[in-house]
């Protein structure tokens, strides 16, 4: 699953807004605005939704539990601002947060935790401008899986910014935990089975 440049808008300087994004075509790819470039990702391979759906599963699961919040999968715009408007693997938002930034259309606003399911042509991305834009913005916090390795790099907030970083694999029988879902607990070794 290889990523794309980003695709220039037409005039040198000029930033896409929210009214270009609605206008994209419904054409199977992700489109996203990041700083108001366009950028475009092809369909995911069959890992990169093995894992998704595992995820999908294991948080969900434990929500019908303890429903204190929502999951959502892509594809399900969050809109930042005019330029800026993404459209994670996952997403998670407390009942509290869907109250304020939950719309009929798209997320609004900030969810908690964002994850995204990288491959050789994001991994750039996810690991820079996006994780710029989670950390500025006020996800509390960001997953960035890597499913050649089958290891997450975990960023969790620390006062106006991301703190140290966790790195977890499924190698080393790690279990994923956060304060965001509490008493959920994650094996990365049902993430990232077939």
């Amino acid at each position: 699953m290889a990523g794309s440049d980003p695709i220039t808008p037409s005039s040198p300087g000029v930033k896409l807004t929210y009214d270009d994004f609605v206008q994209f075509p419904d054409d199977g790819l992700r489109h996203e605005l990041i700083d108001g470039e366009h950028y475009v990702t092809p369909s995911p391979n069959t890992k990169h939704q093995t894992v998704s759906l595992n995820l999908t599963v294991l948080i969900g699961s434990w929500l019908e539990q303890h429903p204190i919040g929502r999951l959502f999968h892509a594809p399900f715009d969050v809109v930042f601002s005019m330029f800026d408007v993404v459209e994670p693997d996952l997403l998670y938002l407390s009942n509290e947060r869907a109250a304020e930034a939950l719309t009929t259309l798209h997320v609004r606003g900030v969810p908690e935790l964002v994850i995204e399911i990288g491959s050789p042509g994001t991994r750039k991305r996810d690991e820079t401008v996006k994780r710029r834009l989670y950390e500025r913005t006020g996800v509390s916090e960001y997953w960035v899986i890597d499913p050649e390795l089958d290891a997450i790099r975990v960023y969790r907030r620390e006062g106006d910014g991301f703190g140290r970083v966790d790195e977890l694999s499924a190698s080393a029988s790690d279990v994923l935990t956060t304060s965001l879902l509490p008493g959920l607990e994650i094996p990365l070794s049902r993430v990232f089975r077939s």
